[in-house]
Formats: C-alpha cells, sequence, structure tokens
C-alpha cells in the first residue's frame, strides 16, 4: 500500500482541475449541465485549468514531501511533470489550433471527409491554476500521508 499515497495525490489533482472546469462551464451557460455535458466536463482536455498539470504537481509534491524532493523518485517525477507541462502548453497546444485550422480549410473547399478531431492543449494562465491545485493538493496529501 506504499503507492497509495501518490496515487491519491495523483487523481485528487486531477479531480479538483476537471470540476474547475465543471464549476466554470456551469457559470459560463447559466443553467444546470445536462449528464453528457457533465461527463464532457471530467474527459475534455485543455481549458482552465489543466488538470495535466494539477495531477502530475500533486503527486510531485506528494512524493517530495515523503521521500525528499532531492530523491530519485521525486526528481523522475519532476522531469516528467517539467515534460507533461511543456507538452500541454506548446505541442498540444499548436497542433489543437493546427487542427481547428485544418477545419476551416476543409469547410472552405466543400471536403467532405469528417472534421478533424481538434485536441486542445493549455495556455499558461490556465497551467498556472493548475500548478496551485496541484501544489496545494500534494502538500494536504503530504500531510495526511
Amino acid at each position: 500500500m506504499e503507492g497509495l499515497g501518490g496515487l491519491v495525490a495523483f487523481v485528487a489533482g486531477w479531480f479538483c482541475a476537471q470540476t474547475g472546469k465543471l464549476i466554470g462551464d456551469m457559470i459560463k451557460t447559466g443553467r444546470p449541465l445536462s449528464w453528457s455535458e457533465i461527463v464532457d466536463c471530467f474527459v475534455r482536455s485543455g481549458g482552465m485549468p489543466s488538470g495535466h498539470t494539477a495531477s502530475f504537481l500533486a503527486l510531485t509534491v506528494f512524493l517530495g514531501m515523503q521521500n525528499g524532493f532531492l530523491s530519485n523518485i521525486c526528481v523522475l517525477a519532476m522531469c516528467t511533470t517539467v515534460i507533461v507541462i511543456y507538452d500541454a502548453v506548446n505541442v498540444r497546444y499548436a497542433v489543437g489550433e493546427q487542427g481547428k485550422m485544418l477545419n476551416v480549410i476543409a469547410m472552405d473547399h466543400n471536403y467532405k471527409k469528417r472534421k478533424v478531431k481538434v485536441v486542445e492543449g493549455h495556455t499558461i494562465p490556465q497551467v498556472a491554476v493548475g500548478a496551485v491545485i496541484g501544489v496545494l493538493i500534494g502538500i494536504v496529501m503530504g500531510v495526511v500521508f
């Protein structure tokens, strides 16, 4: 059961971030959301806040508190977290923008194939809010476990 705290930290970071997306959608629409809209909030990538950042930072902070921030496992988590955040901000964001543009070009040329699936990345503010959530969750889990 040694890894349970890390798993709980990771899932709690993700859950809090995705719940933030749910609350944001409810505020934007000004109405209760349908079941499918609620499910979409929990499985959607991109948006405010970053669930990727929140979950990985929660795990990294937890591991640092449990094992030391210079332990091998925490350094591995830090490196993985940096890669995930870089990917979310740079690679997936760019791919999402390209997908949107491809769909516009396809519509302009009456291309009959299905639309390109657009995978959203994150902006810096979305990552920053996810980071705050992740660090706070990591600290709480580090104290609890």
